[in-house]
């Protein structure tokens, strides 16, 4: 009504103004003929554009030029009905062509100040006053979350801060950019900022971590914007703004993959992980659905961990043929009927324990779990004529000073024998710690702080690689197309990490300070642990492939006949629970490996042979 009211005022007057200026006018009357075709017109028009699908309390630019359009429509339809009508005898031209720019102001200009007065009402009831923040970064994330804040009600942005000087003074949505990060603590203070706002979604480790150093100085809360691969993946939203999380200082730039190979390599292929529920096997269940497998089959011994997978994948990806099987590899025949059942064209073998001190008095599962589970999911895929094995093992397997790590490398050793008796192409991909996988030190670290402290670390001077579990898979799949079979690769893991920068870090993103809210206690090495962890054994001689994160380390062989007869003895000494006689095999299958007491273990430092 409102609209139709603007046509008949804006219609009547411009011909009302425009006759009279002549001498000889007719009589048209404010509610003639004319005026009733008019409306008609003018009305189809409105209705067909979708005029009245966008509300007046959230009128903007897309609504001002759609109202342009129907303004513009509306005079062209009238021309046309008036012409048929009365050939246009008692309409001026000039009518014609002033009709749509005052129609377009009165229907716009009422539209806007209805959302002023909402928007002004809403911020004189509100009772807090909106938050001041200055954002960090006035790139194309800077100016999106600019665009958006200016809009909120809740946060006033008093200031930007980019270290590019040509910028310096400019305005982006009417918000200036002061100065540098560097002088983030003084412009903090002078322009009374009370939160500050990271919009560096690209920005690397380093670059994050200079910035968090930064905004920790201030004494502020501060929040940043997702990573770019976060909202690829679909793992946050663009413009979200989230807390910074330590996944964001130990992240690495995002991986470049041939996703065309892995793709082929995926694609209408049925595929079978085990460990499927664990932190690397469930992402690679997702990556797996992701790139168009005909089917998945999930073998898990945990049974809630089975679950909350099938759910995810089957609620994801509906179309996928999805078989979930609570499982242990170490079962011979119960492993043959779900390789005889899924017929897997390719493997991912991630099933396995992990945890260094647990294993390192149980020496019985670790050996039956991760040596002899490993030799029975790959003499199942041998016979059942799998393309592609792939076993996931560890840099703990390197100089291997725990009974994990040594089982880890025993299974290796098998892969890579096995590889020359099979036509199954067997490939071993290596790395170290995952961010956030279960059971590692990110989680117990943030459990830790969740209840005061303390956060304990075992050394000072304790290092650790870390990647993404989403990268660690993605280059388990493309080292999976680069293998041939036999091999084992390595992954690039960056630079290593002192577990006591990681706890201290963590500390601080809670919003607290190591050493005065929470205390940071060393509680020494525990039994089978080193300080410092490797990618490459001496004497693998590690060379470079088409990948740039990927190394390819020469495989050690060993006889064929001996390692049967030693897998043998294991197995009759797990069955008689002979945990001396497993030791001893590790012994002869690792001569590098030797059972250490903690405190040998202690003053042992092995230092990484790493590519640059």
């Amino acid at each position: 009504m409102h609209d139709l009211l603007m046509v008949w005022f804006a219609w009547t007057t411009i011909t009302s103004i425009r006759w009279s200026f002549e001498v000889a006018r007719p009589q048209l009357g404010l509610f003639g003929p004319e005026v009733g075709l008019v409306l008609l017109a003018q009305g189809v028009i409105f209705w067909s554009t979708g005029l009245y699908k966008g509300l007046w309390r959230f009128a903007s630019l897309p609504d001002l030029w759609n109202i342009g359009r129907a303004a513009i429509l509306g005079a062209l339809s009238i021309s046309v009905t008036l012409f048929l009508y009365n050939r246009l005898a008692t309409v001026p031209r000039t009518v014609l062509l002033l009709y749509p720019l005052v129609l377009a102001v009165l229907l716009g200009l009422p539209r806007l100040a209805y959302r002023y007065w909402k928007d002004s009402r809403l911020d004189f009831l509100s009772r807090s006053p909106a938050m001041r923040v200055l954002v960090l970064g006035a790139g194309r994330a800077g100016d999106s979350l600019v665009r958006g804040l200016v809009r909120e009600n809740r946060y006033r942005v008093v200031g930007m801060l980019d270290d590019n000087p040509k910028i310096r003074g400019a305005r982006i949505h009417g918000v200036p950019v002061l100065g540098t990060l560097d002088q983030l603590t003084d412009l903090a203070r002078e322009t009374a900022a009370q939160m500050l706002l990271i919009a560096m979604p690209s920005a690397n480790s380093a670059q994050m971590q200079r910035v968090v150093g930064l905004c920790e100085e201030t004494g502020l809360p501060f929040r940043t914007m997702p990573r770019l691969a976060d909202v690829v993946a679909g793992r946050s939203s663009l413009g979200e703004l989230k807390e910074v999380a330590i996944e964001d200082l130990l992240g690495r730039e995002q991986v470049q993959l041939d996703w065309i190979s892995i793709r082929t390599g995926i694609s209408g292929k049925r595929v079978l992980v085990t460990g499927g529920g664990g932190s690397i096997g469930s992402e690679l269940c997702r990556q797996v659905a992701r790139l168009g497998a005909e089917s998945l089959t999930i073998l898990e011994l945990s049974e809630f961990n089975l679950y909350r997978i099938e759910q995810e994948i089957r609620r994801e990806f509906p179309d996928l043929l999805l078989d979930a099987r609570i499982g242990d590899c170490g079962d011979p025949v119960g492993c043959e009927r779900v390789f005889a059942t899924a017929r897997p064209h390719v493997v991912f073998h991630a099933a396995a324990y992990k945890h260094v001190p647990l294993l390192q008095e149980q020496v019985r599962e670790a050996f039956r779990n991760n040596v002899l589970g490993t030799q029975v999911v790959a003499q199942a895929a041998d016979r059942l004529g799998v393309e592609c094995f792939v076993m996931i093992s560890t840099d703990k397997a390197v100089n291997p000073s725990s009974v994990m790590g040594a089982c880890k490398r025993a299974a290796e050793i098998y892969c890579q024998n096995f590889a020359a008796h099979s036509q199954t192409r067997f490939i071993t991909v290596r790395f170290g710690n995952v961010l956030d996988s279960a059971g590692s030190v990110v989680p117990l670290f943030r459990e830790q702080i969740r209840s005061g402290g303390p956060v304990t670390v075992t050394h000072p001077e304790i290092t650790r690689y870390f990647m993404t579990i989403p990268e660690a898979c993605q280059l388990i799949l493309q080292a999976g197309v680069l293998g041939k079979g036999g091999e084992i690769f390595a992954l690039d893991m960056g630079e290593p990490v002192k577990i006591a920068y990681l706890a201290e870090q963590m500390i601080r993103l809670a919003g607290k300070q190591p050493g005065r809210d929470i205390e940071v206690v060393f509680t020494g090495l525990r039994s089978g642990e080193k300080l410092f962890e490797e990618l490459f054994h001496p004497l693998e001689n590690y060379q470079a492939t088409a990948h740039a994160k990927i190394f390819l380390a020469q495989p050690r062989g060993m006889g064929w006949a001996l390692l049967g007869a030693l897998l043998q003895q294991a197995r009759e000494a797990v069955d008689q629970f002979d945990e001396e006689q497993l030791r001893r095999i590790l012994d002869q299958l690792l001569p590098e490996f030797a059972t250490r007491e903690p405190e040998t273990t202690a003053t042992v430092i092995a230092f990484a042979a790493r590519p640059n």
